[in-house]
């Protein structure tokens, strides 16, 4: 049920949504778009919220009706008193889903929000029409939380120095408590047993400047799908949604469209 709405700014509109009793929030660029254009669901990563998917989200607004909902215990959403793991958010984001009317949708994710739609679209295979798997986590030959925070500090200064106050904002509303007990449930989690069930068309999109997701381990989840391809961006790091979201948009539209 959809409860409350933010203004409107620069396109973008903010809507709360009762997801199983809790508040989620989304920011939505759905009006921009022709009605029956594609829907596309954007996905974010570990401990931070929606906003550092806007600058993609806007430039795929003119062709596509684009959400961007924050999970749950990140953003505005509200935290649920007990850290979710990867297949629980997975469900709030199906729950999410349903009481947003979206029946089916394409879905762009960075990071641990690969993980979260691997996981919904191998067990929930109706709603993911294509997945788009933008950095995707956790690298099956790094399953460490001490190379994996080794591997964030190495990225840190690669990305733009804009993203680090949104980044630390984010990070600081979430709480760091959350924040590592969902890295050790995206630790446990087995992308790559999930890979090869997923259905749907899904294109893997790597920087070749991500020192958490190496060129060589998004090679092997492309192949573990069963109908994935690879892109690589030689001059991105892990943000590619943010530090390249012209050159993402674009293949994302031109995936979208084939």
């Amino acid at each position: 049920m959809r409860i409350e709405n933010e203004q409107q700014r620069d396109g973008m509109r903010g809507v709360w949504t009762k997801v199983d009793g809790r508040r989620m929030y989304a920011r939505t660029w759905a009006d921009a778009a022709p009605k029956d254009a594609r829907q596309v669901v954007l996905v974010h990563g570990l401990g931070v919220s929606s906003r550092y998917m806007t600058p993609m989200a806007v430039r795929l607004a003119s062709r596509v009706r684009v959400y961007a909902p924050d999970l749950p215990g990140s953003g505005k959403s509200e935290k649920p008193p007990r850290v979710l793991d990867v297949p629980e958010l997975a469900d709030a984001l199906a729950a999410w889903l349903e009481a947003s009317r979206i029946e089916r949708a394409s879905f762009v994710a960075n990071s641990l929000g690969c993980q979260v739609t691997v996981d919904l679209a191998m067990r929930y295979p109706e709603r993911v029409e294509r997945l788009v798997l933008v950095s995707p986590t956790i690298n099956r030959h790094n399953r460490s939380a001490l190379r994996q925070f080794a591997a964030f500090l190495l990225d840190i200064p690669r990305e733009p120095l804009s993203l680090l106050p949104l980044a630390l904002f984010d990070y600081l509303t979430s709480g760091i408590f959350r924040g590592l007990r969902t890295l050790n449930h995206a630790l446990l989690d087995r992308i790559e047993e999930k890979l090869p069930h997923v259905e749907a068309p899904a294109l893997v999109v790597c920087g070749g400047r991500d020192p958490l997701v190496p060129d060589e381990w998004a090679a092997e989840v492309a192949r573990l799908l069963p109908r994935g391809r690879l892109v690589l961006f030689p001059r991105a790091a892990h943000a590619v949604n943010y530090n390249s979201p012209d050159e993402l948009a674009a293949v994302v539209l031109s995936f979208l469209e084939t």
